[in-house]
Formats: C-alpha cells, structure tokens, sequence
C-alpha cells in the first residue's frame, strides 16, 4: 500500500521560510517522478514543483527561484524548501508521486497522493 505523508506546513509571516517534507512508503523500486501541488478553497490543484528519480527539477514559473524540490532515494523522502513566502503562497500543499516521467506539470498523471499541509503566509 502506498503512503505519502506531508509534514512541515504552518503559519508564517511574508518573508519568511518553510520547509516541507513528504515521506514516501509503498512505492517499491520504481523511478517515480515526485511532485508537490497547491490548492486553494474554489481553485483547481495547481503545479508547484516535482524532481526526477534522477534529480532533474521542474518548477512553476511563479515560484522558481524562491522554491528548491529535492529528494533522498535511499530515504524515499522529497523536500520542498520554500523561500521569500508570499500570502499568495497560501494553500494546503500536497506531495504526489507520478510514474510519467514526460507530463511531470499535470496533476492528472499523478497517480499517488498525500493528504496534504496546510501554509498560510500573513502580511
């Protein structure tokens, strides 16, 4: 059985940073693409960034130089290290891990979900 597990979410001022965390379990020896997603309350879950099983990084636009995905393989663990917080950044923030290794920006090829962290960033 398959478990993603987020951790790291909370409240925090615009400016500062945060760090999440998602611990993998259940996905065997497989190159998974790991992603993290975003969603507010009436908004679709959007792109935020995702890592290759061999490093290579993708990003939204928005958010590429303050964000930073990485990944521990031998740990089965994926950062997502979130710097210059914004309140726009706000949103319950999801760890999901894709077998697609082409389409890595679309939420749909994602077959694995977490149940997500709550972010809120205040002014």
């Amino acid at each position: 059985q398959v478990q993603l597990v987020e951790s790291g979410g909370g409240l925090v001022q615009a400016g500062d940073s945060l760090r999440l965390s998602c611990a993998a379990s259940g996905l065997a020896d497989h190159p998974y693409v790991m992603g993290w997603f975003r969603q507010t309350p009436g908004k679709e879950r959007e792109f935020v960034a995702a890592i290759s099983h061999g490093g290579n990084t993708y990003y939204r636009d928005s958010i590429e130089g303050r964000f930073s995905i990485s990944r521990d393989n031998a740990k089965n663990t994926v950062s997502l290290q979130m710097n210059s917080l914004e309140p726009e950044d706000t949103a319950v923030y999801y760890c999901a891990a894709s077998n697609d290794v082409v389409f890595v920006r679309s939420r749909e090829r994602y077959r694995y979900w977490g149940q997500g962290t709550q972010v809120t960033v205040s002014t």
